[in-house]
């Protein structure tokens, strides 16, 4: 599927970004914040954890939300939802088993939900792990995935187990190499320094990673990425490779199974280290 809408960033607290998908667009590629995209342009709003920044983009870029999607409940995904919500008087989309402020379209597995333009479509995938009740939004060749799979890295245990966790980055995987993964944190730097301390001989990942450095020193975004990127160097999606079960076994002392059990030692190896 190829790419056929501009995503806004929008970043909010420390290191969260708010997606602004435009949905009348049909070029590829992703429209910087210094940038106007074409008035006036209808968007979807993704995980608003504050209002206020939405707001003052709406305004400077003459944008018109159409709705908003959330991923989960945490509060810097849902906090600016109910003022949005209100304001434009546009519905909320979000998972079904979560409570979600001024939901009105709760959502389940493989659900479709059409935006703006007919082609504007989004298929639901649930990824339970960070979450219980976790979701991600596929479609016009964009994942976002919220906190279950950043670049680099991949989302908390807050409320599911590791099988969880590991069956929806299995599910994300599946998914073409050219999707463009919109996770909702700036944490590639971390995650990368970690990855290479699982994997330090991958040439892919320490190219990556100067990449990364270099991009953070310029204050520039690292998300979106590509998924097939997130396949060659994200180690939680890499829990099969025998370098990773290797380096899994050495930090647990003990011998492993491939996939769920080495991304059991693999997250908690990251939980230990931050």
């Amino acid at each position: 599927m190829s790419f056929t809408c501009n995503v806004i960033p929008v970043p909010a607290f420390k290191d969260n970004y708010i997606w602004l998908i435009d949905l009348a667009a049909d070029h590829a590629g992703e429209t910087s914040a210094q940038q106007r995209p074409p008035p006036p342009a209808p968007v979807a709003i993704v995980d608003p954890g504050a209002a206020e920044p939405v707001i003052e983009a709406v305004e400077q870029y003459s944008l018109a939300p159409v709705a908003i999607l959330v991923t989960h409940h945490h509060p810097d995904h849902v906090g600016g939802v109910a003022r949005l919500a209100q304001r434009y008087q546009i519905p909320v989309y979000g998972p079904a088993t979560e409570s979600i402020p001024a939901l009105s379209r709760p959502l389940h597995e493989n659900d479709r939900i059409t935006l703006g333009d007919d082609n504007m479509a989004f298929i639901v995938l649930d990824v339970p792990g960070h979450t219980a009740g976790h979701i991600a939004y596929y479609g016009q060749g964009a994942l976002f995935c919220g906190d279950t799979l950043f670049a680099g890295g991949c989302g908390r245990l807050f409320e599911g187990t590791p099988a969880q966790m590991y069956r929806s980055l299995t599910k994300l995987a599946a998914l073409p190499d050219a999707t463009l993964v919109y996770c909702a944190h700036e944490y590639t730097l971390n995650n990368l320094k970690f990855a290479v301390q699982v994997e330090p001989q991958n040439a892919d990942l320490n190219k990556r990673l100067d990449e990364v450095i270099s991009r953070r020193a310029q204050g520039l975004s690292t998300v979106p990425a590509p998924l097939g990127v997130e396949k060659r160097t994200n180690p939680f999606l890499r829990c099969s490779a025998p370098i990773v079960i290797a380096a899994a076994e050495q930090f647990s002392g003990k011998s492993l199974n491939p996939g769920e059990e080495t991304f059991t030692v693999v997250r908690h190896w990251k939980d230990t280290v931050g």
